[in-house]
Order: C-alpha cells, then structure tokens, then sequence
C-alpha cells in the first residue's frame, strides 16, 4: 500500500481497493464532525460553512462560532486523534482507532458536552446508500493509521495545485474545501449567471440541498479518492453546455466519464507524471476553460495573473 513511484515521495500511492473498508468508516466520522459545524454555522452560499479545510496535519472544521467563544475540530492524521479546542482554552480529544461509527460519535458527544458545547445533530448520514443512523453503526468500524496519513497526504499535494489554480480567478470562486457529503476535495468557480434549479437525486439527502449547492452557473473541479485505482481528479459543469463531453482535454490519460458526466484524471496518471504539479494544472485548466469557452462566460473579467504586483515597476516584489 506504500509503495511510491514518484521520486521524492510526496505524491504517495494509496489504492482505492486497499484501504475502502477505512474510506467508509473515516466517511461516516466526517459527517459526525461535519454535522456539528453545520448547526452551529449560519448558512453561506452553496453550503460553503459546513466543510473542511486540508490542514498541516489533516482536515479541520476551521473556527465555528458558539455563543461568545470559537470551536474548532481537526482530523489529525499524524497523531490520529480528533481534538476539539475552545477558544477559551478547552481542550477534548478522541482517539482515531479501529472502532464502530456508533463508538466515535458517542465519543464526539462526550467531548462536546465537557466542552460545554451543545450541538444537536440530524444523526443519520446523507449522500449514502444505507444511511445507517449513527449510534445504529456497528458495520463501518475500521480504521488503518497508515491509510488514513497517506489519503491526508494525498489531500495535501490536491490542495495545493488546486490553490495555485483558484489564484487566477477574480471572480466569485470557493475555497480549495472537503465537502463530507460526498467525501471529495473541491474547488468551484462561477460565471455570475444563474442556473436552472438542480434535479436533485443524490441519495438521503433533500433535493432543495442541491437546488442550493448548484443555484448559480459554474465550472467545479476537485479531488475524489474513489475512481482509478487511486482515486482521481474530476471536473464537471453545472449546466453542462453542449458540446462539453467531447471537448479536447489533457494531459494524456484525462478523459469524460458519461455515467458521472464528468472528466476524471486518475490520480495514479498525476502520480507518475514526470511533472505531476503540472499534469493537474493541465487538466484543471483545460476542462475550466472548455466549460467557460462554450458556456460564454466572460473569461476577461473574471481571470486574472496571480503575480500581477510581483514585476510592477518602481515595486519591490512582496515575495
């Protein structure tokens, strides 16, 4: 499982076949913690307050207001342990260990409650199919250290390109962020035009959450590690425009998967490119601008360079 074809070991091999039984089990506690940030946060456009962001030792809620003082909740991969911090100097952790969902969000309570934080939850998972409810789950138990430091790892170098690619958009764009829903790392930008109601259908979850998450027109790309052997990057439109499924992309090994209707890159193919960072910029690039093109948007307005003030005349480079 840790066998790396890259030459420096950054970009790390995890196959999807290896390490599912801890994907389903890491899934179900993300949506506990996800949940949590979800009721305690008033709502921003397309569900942008319930997410996580990749941190320098895995992912975290960010601050989540309480009352008067600030929450935060990590997924420390490197120690393997969920800490829970107040803003008033409070500390809870849980341990990441092979145990059953119903175990961790016990636990999660337990936490919140010596915290003095009060965060009652819809405690039944959305966007899966059974959605056992949390303190019924005893199926999804596993938890493998070494998978989970190596998907975080896999978070990392994604998060990264993936925010070197959202620096050259002025528009309105989200965060490089970790929607627990659907379990993928994403990054959205939109046109500033609105977009025909979304049919909705993802499983236990409300159409009017879609009709939300897609209410304006937009390109969206990401991380998912599912797909390929070890996971891929995806790129999708909402609305698709016509002609999108056949537009010329690259690198060499990207291309339109009909079922998901959406382009994938195999993470194994950015893994052992001889330039991963720029095979991923390739393909993050070319699908936005296939949907942009074809959809008319107003790429002048809305593109812009990154290093625009670094060569300004009579400037000194802030760098």
């Amino acid at each position: 499982m840790t066998d790396r074809n890259d030459s420096d070991g950054s970009w790390p091999s995890l196959r999807v076949d290896d390490w599912t039984p801890t994907r389903d089990t890491l899934h179900m506690w993300t949506q506990i913690v996800g949940k949590v940030r979800m009721t305690l946060s008033p709502l921003i456009n397309h569900w942008w307050q319930v997410t996580f962001y990749v941190s320098a030792r895995g992912l975290a809620t960010g601050a989540i207001p309480v009352g008067t003082r600030m929450l935060d909740i990590e997924f420390d991969f490197v120690d393997h342990a969920l800490v829970l911090r107040t803003s008033d100097g409070g500390i809870a952790t849980v341990a990441l260990e092979p145990k059953p969902v119903a175990r961790f969000y016990g636990e999660v309570l337990e936490a919140l409650t010596a915290l003095g934080v009060d965060a009652p939850i819809s405690a039944t998972p959305n966007e899966v199919d059974p959605a056992i409810p949390f303190a019924d789950d005893l199926v999804h138990a596993s938890y493998d250290a070494d998978a989970a430091t190596l998907f975080w790892r896999q978070l990392v170098q994604a998060d990264r390109v993936m925010r070197a690619f959202r620096a050259h958009f002025i528009g309105k764009v989200s965060p490089v962020h970790f929607f627990w829903g659907s379990f993928d790392l994403a990054c959205t930008r939109f046109s500033g035009r609105s977009a025909p109601p979304h049919p909705g259908g993802a499983p236990n979850c409300g159409d009017w959450v879609m009709v939300e998450g897609y209410s304006r027109e937009l390109s969206s790309c990401g991380f998912w590690p599912g797909g390929g052997e070890e996971g891929a990057f995806y790129a999708y439109a909402y609305p698709e425009p016509d002609g999108f499924a056949d537009a010329a992309v690259g690198p060499d090994g990207a291309f339109y998967n009909s079922d998901f209707r959406q382009f994938l890159f195999p993470y194994e193919k950015a893994r052992t490119a001889t330039d991963p960072d720029a095979a991923v910029a390739e393909f993050l690039q070319s699908t936005y601008a296939a949907a942009a093109d074809l959809a008319q948007w107003d790429r002048r307005n809305l593109e812009c360079d990154p290093r625009r003030w670094d060569v300004e005349p009579g400037r000194q480079s802030m760098s």
